[in-house]
């Protein structure tokens, strides 16, 4: 399995090396050139796995130039109650008929992206010997709050690296400036930023395409790398969870093997959601992809009409890590429907840079509308949801949970579509 950059298809690299270069050297994000398909039988195979083995079974698919030892080293290492308290490092709660939690957030910070950055640094470092790098790997990381102590967190004196983290100094919550600023290890710093997400993001993509900067790491033995969802090895543990999440509710009887789900996600920078997307595509059976959005409703918006336009109001909300109006992996799940088109992409993310603003072709916006719905909600509505949701089921939800639920009920109420549902 080789990856493509989604701004120059001619570039191909291995696995090892999308991983430990984050992003490709033109600024384009790494996509696999193929989507390997699973039969239902393996899903259910895996209904009596470990979380461990069934990670190591998808990344068999993705990562084909590790050997199953490596995989297995990077999987029992990270997937364990060491890491996570509990012993299934996911659960799913039964929270009303058909509707179930697939909870995140029981890793060490508390945050779903510690499902991936616990394994991110042993995809990092195995990369780095299979393909002889003998650099010092510098991962800068753009945050909107959740990231941020995640990575942290996964890498704090991890051999061989080191890690900067950015966050807008007003636009992440104060737990989640508290747990960056406080953190442990002598590989680790943190920069507040005057600004929201999308400068953050913004400058780590200007530093890692800056060849003047590039030049000088080089010449002392340094190297970019990222921590963020355009890094590949961020973005695939993050598919495991939709597979795992399906043998499961097979393995408990919930639903019947083949039987179609909707999976719902509070997304900002479409990373989660596109991961989902990978999942359907792969074979784990899904209707719909409900992809739901605070009032900063980009991608709503994008979904719904085909225009994607930053050109608006930035809001600072109760959901943080959704503050965002440049999803960054909305480009990858676009070069796959173009059927991999580099240059209508360039195009496209070219006028995005330049006047904020670029709008599909009617084909692209059919193709939408058959995997995604979408919806948002502001911060009133979210905390009525996280009231009502704790009144009549005594179910705490997060802010960033509740805006799922909260798009999810309304999807329910236009459509009438009652297909058990994950809300992620």
């Amino acid at each position: 399995m080789f990856y493509k950059s989604t701004r120059n298809s001619n570039i191909k690299v291995s696995s090892a090396e999308a991983i430990t270069q984050g992003i490709s050297v033109e600024g384009g994000l790494f996509v696999p050139e193929s989507i390997p398909s699973i039969s239902l039988d393996e899903i259910t195979s895996l209904a009596d796995k470990s979380y461990a083995d069934r990670a190591a079974f998808v990344f068999s698919k993705f990562l084909t130039d590790f050997t199953d030892v490596e995989i297995h080293y990077c999987t029992d290492n990270a997937y364990n109650t060491k890491n996570f308290e509990s012993e299934s490092i996911t659960e799913i709660s039964h929270l009303f008929d058909g509707t179930y939690m697939l909870e995140l957030w029981h890793g060490p910070t508390c945050a779903f992206k510690d499902m991936a950055l616990q394994i991110l640094p042993y995809f990092l470092t195995t990369s780095a010997k299979k393909i002889n790098l003998d650099k010092k790997i510098v991962i800068l990381v753009a945050t909107s709050g959740d990231t941020g102590k995640a990575a942290l967190e996964g890498f704090k004196d991890v051999e061989g690296t080191q890690i900067m983290v950015f966050y807008p100094e007003q636009g992440v919550s104060p737990m989640q400036k508290r747990q960056m600023n406080t953190q442990e290890g002598g590989n680790v710093g943190v920069c507040a930023i005057k600004g929201n997400f999308d400068d953050c993001q913004n400058g780590v993509k200007m530093i890692f395409t800056n060849d003047e900067i590039k030049q000088k790491l080089d010449d002392n033995g340094l190297m970019f790398s990222s921590a963020n969802s355009i890094n590949w090895g961020r973005l695939v543990p993050q598919i495991v969870y939709y597979v795992s999440a399906y043998a499961e509710l097979v393995k408990n009887q919930e639903v019947a093997a083949g039987e179609k789900i909707n999976i719902v996600v509070p997304t900002g920078n479409f990373g989660n959601i596109l991961a989902a997307y990978y999942a359907k595509q792969m074979g784990v059976p899904v209707n719909k992809l409900i992809c739901a959005s605070n009032i900063n409703n980009v991608l709503t918006d994008f979904i719904n009409t085909g225009v994607y336009d930053r050109n608006r109001s930035f809001y600072a909300t109760s959901s943080p890590s959704m503050d965002i109006l440049i999803s960054s992996n909305l480009e990858r799940l676009l070069y796959i429907l173009t059927g991999c088109d580099d240059a209508k992409i360039r195009e496209w993310f070219g006028a995005l840079a330049e006047t904020g603003r670029y709008e599909v072709t009617d084909d692209i916006k059919a193709l939408l509308k058959e995997d995604f719905c979408a919806g948002f909600c502001d911060d009133d509505a979210t905390k009525t949801t996280i009231k009502k949701i704790f009144d009549e089921y005594s179910y705490t939800c997060d802010t960033h949970t509740a805006v799922a639920v909260k798009v999810y009920n309304d999807y329910v109420a236009e459509t009438g579509d009652k297909t058990k549902t994950i809300i992620a």
